[in-house]
């Protein structure tokens, strides 16, 4: 790896692994740069998701080997958006991929941009056979020549960082009635729902929360692990990446209340506890055993239907 600027590219997009795309940009990088490795952060953004990319990234940046990032979640291929460079640190480090609000959050995570260009040198892009895979033609080809030292300068022209386009990302308001109005950024795939809320926001509120979002109010636990939450509850924990997110432990929240990502939800402090349901153990019957017809004293907990689980 002698005479590489940097020996790492890290790689997203919303490509997935049914086709060949991840692979084709891959083998690029590798005719260009032989000896770079491609480190895949994901390739299993929903298609199109600007939004979901842009801050996979940002949850990734500070933690990616030095190098240079390639992100490519790019609806408006084609189009008159702008491929880019965004130089980091002073070139410490890069991040390559459209201009459409993708590499923004990332770029507000480590400080800001020291530089940018946009990717226009043909010399330094595959020939187009159609305008629809800049992954391959533009992004990859541009990661690869900043692994091997070429400068961004050369293979782009300059622009100022402060014409590119800023990513949008919402804020949690606090409400007249001490309420805390909080978005789902993500969800991951255990069915953990990350808000956009840092945990400042809830310090000093009680043990319990109520939670409220579309035609759901349930109350959540401030627990400091998911082994904390109350069985058959909820709990808000300060997640890894240190934001309050909304959990089961060994479930799904997400499944459980229904939630997808976007959804706003509203926070307040609650006095009542956070719900608990206590564990049963069904009673088997042996082959043996003549069981009785039902009849009206079995009570309401027994009767069809029901599991016997009390529900609080």
């Amino acid at each position: 790896m002698a005479g590489l600027r940097f020996s790492t590219i890290s790689f997203l997009s919303d490509y997935g692994h049914g086709d060949e795309f991840v692979g084709v940009v891959h083998s690029v990088i590798r005719t260009i740069a032989p000896d770079v490795r491609v480190i895949d952060i994901t390739h299993e953004i929903a298609p199109h998701d600007v939004r979901a990319g842009g801050l996979a990234l940002a949850r990734s940046v500070q933690y990616l080997a030095p190098g240079v990032a390639l992100a490519v979640v790019d609806p408006g291929v084609g189009t008159d958006r702008r491929a880019v460079v965004i130089e980091l640190a002073d070139g410490e480090a890069f991040l390559v991929g459209p201009d459409n609000g993708l590499l923004a959050p990332a770029v507000a995570m480590v400080g800001g941009a020291t530089g940018a260009v946009v990717l226009d040198n043909p010399e330094y892009q595959l020939p187009v056979l159609g305008p629809t895979f800049d992954g391959r033609d533009v992004f990859g080809p541009a990661a690869a020549q900043l692994c091997l030292g070429t400068p961004m300068t050369e293979i782009g022209t300059p622009i100022d960082p402060v014409q590119l386009l800023p990513g949008l990302l919402p804020v949690s308001e606090v409400q007249e009635d001490g309420s805390i109005r909080t978005e789902i950024l993500w969800i991951d795939r255990y069915g953990n729902a990350q808000l956009n809320l840092e945990p400042e926001f809830i310090e000093g509120w009680p043990d319990a929360v109520t939670v409220e979002g579309g035609r759901i109010t349930r109350n959540a636990a401030r627990v400091g692990t998911f082994a904390e939450i109350p069985g058959g509850g909820f709990g808000l924990l300060v997640d890894s990446y240190g934001l309050v997110s909304l959990a089961v432990d060994r479930g799904s929240a997400a499944a459980e209340l229904q939630l997808a990502e976007g959804d706003e939800l509203t926070l307040r402090p609650s006095d009542r506890p956070a719900s608990i349901t206590s564990p049963v153990t069904l009673e088997t019957e042996s082959p043996q055993t003549t069981r009785p017809e039902r009849n009206d004293t079995l009570g309401p907990d027994r009767g069809p239907g029901s599991s016997g689980r009390r529900r609080s």
